[in-house]
């Protein structure tokens, strides 16, 4: 597959993500008494739909960046694992219900945390790979 079609593909599964999370987001709130959802069930639909629509900025950038296509596809790629672990992070924490802050030390999941060094090691790994590779797009289309 082509760098703008895997940024198509994934932009499709993260929109059906975030449909099918707002009709979990809906039941939650429909049988909560307090008339809420999660809070993690609704960031989990929330960024489910803000990054299908991102992968669409990914998919134009790749479409018109004058490097070949395993440079851009690697640079898509980088961006769509890292939005789909974030999402999948979301949706599990919405299911264990076990935090409001995934971030927040001890890092919770389920009964149990998550070592700071994992998570440190996520974040940094998450941001260089988000940051550079859509850098690495922007720069292919400044060069054309």
């Amino acid at each position: 597959m082509t760098a703008d079609q895997w940024a198509l593909w994934a932009c499709g599964i993260y929109f059906l993500t975030g449909l099918l999370t707002g009709v979990w987001k809906y039941w939650q709130i429909a049988t909560s008494e307090k008339g809420r959802a999660h809070y993690y069930v609704d960031v989990a639909h929330r960024a489910s739909l803000m990054y299908a629509f991102a992968c669409l900025v990914l998919e134009r950038f790749a479409l018109l960046s004058v490097w070949d296509d395993w440079i851009n596809t690697l640079a898509v790629l980088a961006n769509v694992v890292f939005f789909g672990l974030a999402i999948g992070s979301y949706i599990l924490h919405g299911f264990l219900q076990d935090t409001r802050n995934q971030l927040q030390r001890p890092h919770r999941l389920g009964g149990g945390s998550v070592p700071e060094l994992a998570m440190s090691t996520f974040m940094v790994s998450l941001i260089v790979a988000e940051v550079g590779g859509f850098a690495v797009l922007f720069a292919g289309f400044v060069m054309r």
